[in-house]
């Protein structure tokens, strides 16, 4: 008997040692309930961080005095990914001693499966910084532009999802939609905008669809940090304005796409606007994490990632003028812009009922290839 307490000895010192902390954790939450929904927010944030990184079960004596975990969407959200998004630019900007380019280029290039045999130049010691390499040209033969489609793919990625835009949802995975509207904004009735203001999702739909008989299609890409980081004009159109929307800078890789609902109207984009041959066209850039740079060539007005910006705002440009009442003319495979990393394109566009996609999801594509045509 007494060899047999020895030995139980350390197990019930373990569970008392086990059996202090829940005692204390139950008489915090105690005090927790009692605090304001601000102040139990930042309190119990800690708490939730722990339950997500502790072993299954670890934390279960807190669910008996009625705590629950922050969700994980709510947690990530959380994260000041825009504040992470322009230390990264800055650190991209940094200018790296010739003997270190080499070995971190040749890293990026193996994790991310890089063919550097498609760049313009090939030589690492060429690219002073991370940014150089991360927006760095190809050669003018790597990517052909299909002449025989009406709409090619304007950048390297992956085909996340296509087809005719239903009840003003648009798919950014298969079975998680967004709202068209949350996603372009609000049609206004400005002078510079060839919308007018629409009162209900048939009439917003309305006001896109310019010509009978046609219809709203999109299509979504991915582009991974692997992938060659400029965006071409996808066929030749009129661009005439610019809706900006600061935001979150979220990741938009597939995995996040299926678990944050409406995920892009939630991070920063850049939506043109103008038309084609068959009417409304449209390509959104999004960004995303540590992608807060949009560029569009052609706009030395526009700046993404601001320190500052307030939810839900968004500011708008029209590149329509009186001198210029056309817009800015695009050919199709025009260079249009870049980002700094990776992050996704957006086409929403009218063309008639017969307009085919000649896609699959989740298909790798290049830049040039076809995406569709009549």
């Amino acid at each position: 008997m007494c060899q047999s307490e020895a030995r139980r000895g350390p197990e019930l010192r373990a569970a008392k040692w086990l059996h202090f902390p829940q005692l204390a954790l139950r008489r915090r939450l105690g005090q927790l309930s009692c605090m304001s929904k601000p102040a139990l927010k930042l309190r119990s944030w800690p708490l939730t961080v722990l339950y997500y990184l502790l072993p299954l079960g670890a934390l279960r004596p807190l669910s008996r005095v009625g705590w629950r975990p922050v969700s994980r969407v709510a947690l990530y959200k959380t994260v000041p990914t825009r504040l992470l998004s322009r230390a990264w630019g800055r650190l991209n900007q940094v200018e790296l001693p010739h003997w270190l380019r080499r070995p971190i280029y040749s890293l990026y290039i193996w994790t991310f499966g890089v063919n550097m045999k498609e760049a313009a130049v090939e030589d690492l010691h060429h690219y002073r910084n991370l940014s150089e390499f991360f927006r760095r040209k190809l050669k003018p033969q790597a990517r052909p532009v299909c002449g025989l489609h009406s709409v090619i793919s304007p950048s390297d990625g992956k085909i996340l999802n296509f087809g005719q835009v239903k009840n003003c949802e648009v798919e950014q995975v298969k079975g998680v939609t967004y709202s068209l509207e949350s996603f372009l904004g609000p049609r206004t009735s400005a002078e510079d905008l060839p919308f007018s203001p629409a009162t209900s999702c048939s009439s917003f739909r309305s006001q896109l669809v310019t010509r009978e008989g046609n219809e709203l299609y999109h299509c979504v890409i991915y582009l991974a940090p692997g992938d060659y980081h400029c965006f071409h004009s996808p066929t030749d159109w009129t661009i005439s304005h610019r809706r900006h929307f600061p935001g979150s800078l979220m990741s938009v890789n597939p995995g996040m796409a299926r678990w944050i609902k409406e995920l892009f109207c939630h991070n920063e984009r850049v939506v043109l606007t103008g038309d084609w041959k068959h009417g409304f066209f449209s390509l959104t850039a999004v960004g995303a994490t540590n992608v807060g740079s949009i560029r569009i060539y052609f706009d030395r007005d526009l700046h993404t990632n601001s320190p500052r910006y307030s939810k839900g705002s968004y500011n708008d440009f029209s590149f329509v003028t009186h001198t210029n009442k056309e817009g800015i003319p695009m050919r199709k495979g025009e260079h249009l812009g870049e980002f700094n990393l990776g992050s996704t394109i957006v086409l929403i566009f009218e063309a008639p009922k017969d307009f085919n996609f000649q896609l699959k999801a989740g298909q790798k594509i290049r830049f040039g290839e076809a995406l569709g045509s009549l």
